[in-house]
């Protein structure tokens, strides 16, 4: 009995000598902070496979954005627009950007754009790279 109790014992003692080795391995290793995403690398990588910047590009899939902020709707000359964005009675501002980011359709029923961008912090972050494009 006294065998198995000095056993256990110097077990139990291995076992908290040994945990401020161990402890460290177990530990969370903190994660880089994530790197910010310039606007210009956002607007490329979300929106410039359909749109350009400028107005010398040909038009892609969606119209020019440049100087969009300010823009009525649906009005850009030499692009066709849907019925319904031809049909739109607004000019673009920062407040319907970011609703039209968020839900092109629900900003204008019959839009044509598949995209949308639930998070906040990248819509305005293309926000204020097309008010940059002035």
């Amino acid at each position: 009995m006294r065998r198995r109790l000095a056993a256990a014992c110097s077990v139990e003692a291995l076992a908290i000598a040994l945990v401020p080795f161990f402890e460290p391995a177990c530990a969370q290793m903190p994660l880089p902070e994530a790197k910010s995403m310039d606007s210009a690398v956002l607007f490329r990588q979300q929106c410039a496979t359909c749109h350009t910047t400028n107005d010398t590009d040909p038009q892609r899939q969606g119209p020019s954005l440049f100087k969009v902020v300010g823009r009525t709707a649906g009005k850009l000359p030499g692009f066709h627009y849907s019925s319904a964005l031809a049909a739109a009675s607004f000019a673009w501002d920062e407040a319907r950007l970011d609703a039209w980011l968020t839900d092109p359709q629900e900003v204008v029923p019959g839009a044509v754009m598949p995209y949308r961008q639930s998070k906040p912090e990248i819509r305005a972050r293309i926000i204020s790279y097309l008010k940059d494009l002035h």
